[in-house]
């Protein structure tokens, strides 16, 4: 999947995708992706921290476990498992991993620096 111009769609089975270590107490496994749209599986440590940033893409989160403070647009909640939460394009976000756990991403457009 290192080809950026490979479109990755159809089945993945997630055992056959490495994870790649971020080197910041997260990991990432990039579950499939074509122009549009880019979905991927993120492990977080507990105290791994996302600084507050912004992107072009709209990004839906969909928090599997763990406990995170996330926050959107200057607001700061608590998520935590089957809990999700969506950032418009150009809106200022973060995140702090409070108890480790994973969190699973859909970006639209695809995040080609992701690849």
């Amino acid at each position: 999947m290192n080809d950026r111009n490979m479109k990755r769609s159809g089945h993945v089975h997630a055992d056959k995708v490495d994870w790649q270590d971020m080197g910041d107490s997260t990991r990432r496994k990039i579950l499939g992706y074509v122009p549009e749209m880019l979905m991927m599986r993120n492990v977080f440590d507990a105290g791994a921290e996302g600084p507050l940033h912004s992107h072009p893409h709209v990004q839906s989160s969909y928090v599997v476990s763990g406990l995170f403070d996330i926050t959107i647009g200057g607001r700061t909640e608590r998520m935590g498992p089957g809990d999700g939460f969506l950032v418009e394009g150009g809106v200022e976000h973060a995140a702090r991993c409070i108890d480790a756990g994973e969190v699973i991403e859909v970006f639209t457009p695809i995040r080609d620096d992701f690849l």
